[in-house]
């Protein structure tokens, strides 16, 4: 399997090593690390020290996505993000932009990104047609209703794993109809974003059946609230969980993990790569 995105190709071959996307918040009230890299400069050293620990991409983002979140115009998105992006594009390891708007990511890709991070899988109608344009690669995530009402409501479902097959399979179709090369993109189950905590763990245990949909997965696990549910701990506390969780989603053939520590996700792949090929079942 094979992602085409900016230039760059990467196979992803059974048994490899997940590759590693860095979190870089640039905003003042993410749930983990909000306001910790809001200025450019702390944003562009954190960066560098997730690409010197092993990210093999880094995600730039400059509007919180977690549950309840105000939302933040463009122009305010774009000034928090393009200067960073900017310094980094220099730098040896490529850029993803985490935007669901068509003009953030337009400016983004400009200034040197090469991959659309779309929570809302083009949710902004102009958002295909600029992804087309730049040649650019594209992650299409599952979420119900949007960060302010993710949470809220009936969140049931007698099938969680086969409910987020069939909606990515629909926007991976609008994606290619669009236009977007099929390669250039990558499915999210969007593990967080509008389901329950079992409804979470059923999809970090189906991910082999999402794998069907014949596309790279990019699991975002870390730090995140259902692992907070399961052992009690705050958000400042859940490094171990998330470990955890990277070595299950490896076992279990993810192919791209978002992460916060990228050192201890490196390690945590690196076990799970090797139990698995022991085992004789490479993810």
């Amino acid at each position: 399997m094979e992602w085409s995105f900016g230039g760059h190709r990467w196979h992803f071959e059974p048994g490899a090593l997940p590759r590693l996307m860095g979190i870089v918040n640039v905003t003042p009230d993410s749930f983990s690390d909000g306001g910790r890299h809001v200025e450019q400069d702390a944003a562009v050293a954190h960066a560098h020290a997730l690409a010197d620990a092993g990210a093999h991409m880094l995600d730039v983002g400059g509007e919180s996505t977690r549950p309840g979140a105000a939302p933040v115009t463009a122009e305010t998105e774009r000034a928090r993000v393009v200067p960073v992006i900017e310094r980094l594009a220099r730098g040896r390891v490529p850029i993803s932009i985490d935007t669901s708007k068509a003009a953030v990511a337009e400016a983004a890709l400009a200034a040197g990104a090469t991959v659309v991070n779309d929570v809302t899988a083009l949710g902004d109608p102009a958002m295909a047609e600029v992804v087309v344009r730049r040649g650019a690669g594209l992650v299409l995530m599952h979420m119900r209703g949007t960060p302010q009402t993710m949470q809220q409501g009936d969140l049931s479902s007698a099938d969680i794993v086969g409910e987020v097959a069939e909606a990515l399979a629909g926007r991976l179709a609008v994606a290619v109809a669009a236009g977007i090369p099929r390669e250039a993109i990558v499915l999210d189950p969007g593990i967080g974003f509008g389901k329950t905590v079992e409804q979470n763990v059923a999809l970090l245990a189906g991910l082999r059946r999402l794998a069907t949909l014949g596309r790279p997965l990019l699991v975002g696990l870390s730090r995140k609230s259902f692992l907070g549910a399961l052992t009690g701990r705050t958000v400042d506390e859940r490094e171990a969980a998330t470990t955890a969780a990277h070595a299950l989603a490896t076992v279990q053939g993810a192919h791209l993990l978002r992460v916060h520590d990228v050192a201890a996700a490196r390690d945590a792949v690196r076990v799970a790569t090797a139990f698995a090929a022991a085992r004789g079942d490479a993810p």
